[in-house]
């Protein structure tokens, strides 16, 4: 039986690894951490009975995810749709809140409602299009042009100085800004518009869904489904040089791959120069300072829909939100900045012990930053719900000049697998109508480096893998394997 081997367990390589173990090969999935699972792994980072997420918190892509659906996630776990995907409170009391049901949400933007459909309702109803256009390589056809169309034209109108006469109220033009902020980028633009209305519009389709005990639940029914066909998965393996692994003989049909930094390539003592070039000068962007709560009790937050919304985005105005994201663009943290949190256990009383609660919140910082973000998203978070920092038990915070060590394809402390920007969205990590493919025989990428870059819908793993088998001859489509 040929063999693959797998180099980190996050949810492309775990995607690959399915894909391949299905395919009939030897799998075999190498994890550096002592626990599996990347970017959708939980622990109990503060107290005893608090289960917080390592990385990724809520997932709007994974349903909509071709191979999520294929592989028939939204059976093999328990998960919550909640029917607020996001809110942004504001001062005053007042929050923009994004409902699953975007005529609700419409009217209660007022005047900016009719603006909110025209925006969002097109992209939401053809959310597989968008899906399709950018879950791929861009440098092919879009399955649904017209989409794609529409999607591009959305992207310029939110991604250039235009956006600001968008909406009128500052309801309206938070709460898409707080969602285009998701992607650590300048703002406005193009980067952080594309990313941000992918997200908005699975609001309104599928919704902002997460899983029942944490996103480890993810990972462990991707490793159920490997071990199942055969494959194992070890974790505390952690490889620093290719040239080191035994992985198998190429000539004899064995693979390997990365689900990885592609730094790791540049061990490969078959790497040519040419790409070895293009690997060393692929970029890499700002970096997450992430802290956990263990809280004595719901946050107090002054509006009430805020408290029914797993997802909340801090950072007032959509002006405040761009000068703090233009700030870490420049190498700096805003003293009031945009904090990325979820508070699960307002759906998942798993998280934490009964009547207690969890916090997870990040905000962007420079790479390899060392600050503390523990004080300024407190502040933050008592900014719109006063008394939160009275609800504290204990904290974990991360640094971003921490992360690697959590989790090596971080780079800096780079959670997204590179920098955010349109031309590394057509170069990732190289120019190439298959980046996932090396020059190494039998190597391949899988990792949010590729197309389509970050998020958990282990479509990049599916990519690599399916670029190897149709590489060996063999039929590769998801309906041949599930």
């Amino acid at each position: 039986m040929v063999r693959a081997t797998i180099i980190g367990s996050g949810p492309n390589g775990l995607a690959a690894g399915v894909s391949l173990a299905r395919a009939g090969y030897e799998v075999r999935v190498l994890e550096a951490a002592d626990t599996i699972g990347g970017g959708v792994r939980s622990a109990e980072t503060t107290l005893p009975g608090f289960v917080h997420d390592i990385c990724s918190a809520v997932h709007p892509a994974a349903l909509s995810s071709p191979f999520f659906q294929a592989f028939g996630l939204a059976d093999r776990i328990d998960w919550i749709v909640p029917e607020i995907s996001y809110a942004h409170p504001l001062d005053g009391g007042r929050a923009g809140v994004a409902w699953r049901d975007i005529e609700k949400t419409a009217a209660g933007l007022g005047v900016d409602g009719k603006a909110w459909l025209a925006l969002l309702r097109p992209l939401s109803r053809h959310i597989d299009g968008v899906v399709d256009f950018t879950g791929n390589q861009m440098l092919r056809i879009p399955r649904e042009p017209l989409t794609a169309l529409r999607f591009g034209l959305r992207m310029i109108d939110q991604g250039t100085p235009f956006a600001d006469l968008s909406f009128r109220t500052d309801e309206a033009a938070g709460l898409i800004s707080g969602v285009l902020a998701h992607a650590p980028a300048r703002m406005p633009s193009l980067a952080a518009s594309a990313a941000g209305l992918l997200l908005a519009a699975a609001g309104h389709a599928g919704g902002w869904m997460y899983p029942r005990g944490g996103a480890q639940r993810i990972a462990d029914a991707m490793v159920a489904d490997i071990e199942a066909h055969g494959g194992s998965v070890e974790s505390g393996v952690h490889v620093t040089d290719l040239g080191d692994l035994d992985w198998g003989d190429p000539d004899a049909g064995d693979l390997l791959l990365l689900n990885t930094s592609p730094r790791l390539l540049l061990t490969h003592p078959d790497i040519p120069s040419r790409y070895a070039r293009a690997i060393q000068g692929y970029r890499y962007g700002a970096a997450a300072a992430k802290v956990d709560f263990a809280l004595d009790g719901p946050i107090p937050w002054t509006n009430p829909d805020v408290a029914q919304a797993p997802t909340v985005h801090l950072g007032g105005t959509r002006a405040e939100v761009a000068a703090s994201e233009n700030a870490v663009a420049r190498g700096r943290v805003s003293d009031r900045p945009y904090v990325l949190t979820v508070q699960p256990s307002v759906f998942d009383p798993t998280r934490a012990p009964e009547g207690k609660a969890v916090l997870w919140a990040y905000i962007h910082v420079p790479a390899n930053s060392d600050l503390d973000a523990t004080e300024l998203i407190t502040r933050q978070v008592e900014r719109f719900a006063p008394g939160f920092r009275d609800r504290i038990l204990a904290h974990h915070s991360v640094p971003a000049s921490a992360r690697e060590a959590v989790n090596p394809a971080e780079i800096g402390g780079d959670i997204l697998g590179g920098a955010f920007t349109i031309p590394q969205a057509v170069r990732r990590p190289v120019l190439s109508t298959a980046p996932w493919r090396t020059p190494m025989r039998g190597v391949y990428l899988a990792s949010s480096s590729t197309p389509p870059g970050p998020g958990v819908n282990g479509l990049a793993g599916w990519h690599a893998a399916r670029t190897a088998l149709a590489d060996a001859g063999e039929r590769a489509t998801l309906a041949d394997l599930f």
